[in-house]
């Protein structure tokens, strides 16, 4: 099973609720996590929050190459409408070429918007795209990518027929922290399926599964933990999507007090947390984000010393 991180840094908000710590200190969050062997890092890209979360994520990610020597390097996602697609391509490229060919290329919403332009490169990088926004002929994207014919393309989603979709379009798969373990594993049978039907196998690490974590230590960590989960899920449940989303959307101020001791989240003892991936993993599951609400330096060494070796890279 491989491990990486998902969040983002926040350059504002200091009393927001989130999966991100102030620029520095997520760099050098990062920058641990590749010392203590993570595979990746996926930063999303959020505008017109107010409070500061990453907006510019192929900028900062930009400097992440140039910090970093092994860490992959993902967008989770590329909030496509707000992009012109052919410098898009173009910035993809360069980062690419930058970070020598770890980059890992998170989308979303109307995803075939882009993918003709980077399917371009394989074409003799001269473009064709016409779309609603957008009108190319014969135009030439530079530089040339380090990955051929582009880097790993992922799309986040949730929906059973989304899913199928991903896997039509040759998309890797982004699932989130809110979905419960068992219906992560129904959407990793949705998608694995899926590809059988059309005849490609799945490779090891083609699904990512976000994860909060929090690792307890006392009765009083977990009252806190338990506190801190209904706080962000109220925050981010209308993002739930499938069978139950229901009961994460439009959460008031009386929240059902169960939601933070469901099994979406890595909360709990190391044992405990172990217990939960080893049903994710037997679900088909091999690769996790994990999410740090605390973003805690301690609980990222904790992970990698404590729990990861009970689930070697295969």
């Amino acid at each position: 099973m491989k491990f990486g991180l998902f969040g983002g840094a926040r350059s504002a908000g200091e009393g927001s609720v989130g999966d991100s710590l102030g620029y520095r200190k997520y760099i050098d969050y990062v920058l641990l996590a590749e010392t203590l062997g993570y595979h990746s890092v996926f930063v999303v890209e959020h505008h017109f929050t107010g409070v500061g979360q990453l907006s510019a994520s192929l900028n900062f990610l930009s400097y992440l190459a140039g910090r970093t020597q092994r860490i992959r390097l993902g967008t989770a996602v590329v909030v496509l409408p707000w992009h012109n697609p052919a410098l898009l391509a173009e910035q993809v490229a360069t980062l690419d070429l930058l970070s020598a060919g770890r980059l890992r290329r998170g989308q979303g919403l109307s995803a075939k918007r882009v993918f003709g332009l980077l399917r371009s490169h394989r074409e003799g990088r001269r473009a064709l795209h016409h779309g609603q926004r957008w009108h190319f002929d014969n135009i030439v994207i530079e530089p040339r990518p380090v990955q051929q014919p582009h880097p790993p393309l992922w799309m986040g989603a949730g929906g059973f027929e989304s899913i199928k979709r991903a896997a039509q379009g040759g998309f890797n798969l982004l699932l989130d922290q809110i979905a419960p373990i068992d219906l992560i594993i129904e959407r990793v049978a949705v998608y694995k399926g899926e590809l059988q039907h059309l005849g490609r196998p799945y490779r090891p690490g083609m699904i990512a599964v976000a994860r909060a974590l929090q690792i307890i230590e006392t009765e009083v960590e977990r009252e806190q933990a338990h506190a801190l989960r209904t706080k962000v899920l109220r925050a981010i449940g209308d993002l739930a999507r499938g069978p139950g989303a229901g009961r994460y959307q439009n959460i008031g101020s009386h929240a059902d007090p169960n939601l933070a001791s469901e099994d979406s989240a890595l909360l709990g003892t190391r044992e405990e947390i172990v217990a939960r991936l080893k049903k994710l993993e037997a679900g088909g599951v091999d690769y996790v984000l994990l999410v740090d609400p605390i973003g805690s330096p301690n609980a990222l060494s904790t992970f990698a010393e404590g729990i990861m070796p009970a689930f070697p890279d295969r």
